[in-house]
């Protein structure tokens, strides 16, 4: 048995599971409906690809040296954060049918295939986390290349597994989740929760600058 592959996939679902963005606009999008919400579940899959692309690249050492461009990449998603917070929040306004017709579901799973990919590829923190995190666990004297491809695809298929689970999970208990007290007060608790972690996304740039 490879120990290190053992930690590194321990360390990885932790870090995929970890609720945040992500895990909200999962939530948020299953709570419409369930191909909503395993479309937008594929869109961070799609993400965490891209992210762990680029550290393989070392793309991401250029973030880690410009902390101008990493600032503006921050702010970029903070700003992407808060508008969904916000236009969930909005949402609450509107009756249910209508509110779900905003949320950008209906029948077509692009835009929350789109809205997961976005908030998670706009993390500028994911490539620095796999920028450093990946060379821990490549063995010394072997190949980087193939050691670092696999810990990559690790990550991806971690991915793929949790969030289109919670998806799944939220769509089972949507009978209840979707009784009209319950889904407004799921909604605004999402609503509040993507808003404050725009916010807060905002508000770290800011106080490095």
């Amino acid at each position: 048995m490879d120990a290190q592959l053992i930690a590194f996939t321990g360390v990885a679902a932790g870090m995929v599971a970890m609720p945040g963005a992500d895990f909200t606009v999962v939530v948020r999008n299953a709570l419409v409906s369930r191909r909503a919400g395993v479309a937008c579940a594929l869109g961070i899959a799609g993400g965490l690809l891209l992210h762990t692309a680029l550290a393989v690249a070392g793309v991401a050492t250029v973030l880690a040296a410009v902390p101008a461009l990493f600032r503006a990449l921050q702010l970029l998603g903070g700003g992407y954060v808060l508008y969904l917070g916000a236009r969930t929040l909005w949402s609450l306004r509107r009756p249910r049918a209508v509110a779900a017709e905003a949320a950008g579901t209906g029948s077509s799973a692009v835009r929350p295939l789109r809205q997961g990919f976005v908030t998670n590829a706009l993390n500028p923190k994911a490539p620095i986390t796999f920028l450093s995190l990946l060379p821990q666990f490549v063995p010394a004297g072997s190949p980087a290349l193939p050691r670092t491809l696999l810990l990559a695809l690790i990550v991806v298929v971690l991915a793929l597994l949790w969030f289109p689970a919670v998806a799944l999970l939220v769509d089972r208990l949507g009978r209840w989740l979707r009784e009209p007290r319950a889904a407004r007060a799921v909604e605004g608790v999402t609503g509040a929760a993507l808003t404050l972690l725009g916010v807060l996304l905002l508000l770290e740039p800011l106080r490095a600058a």
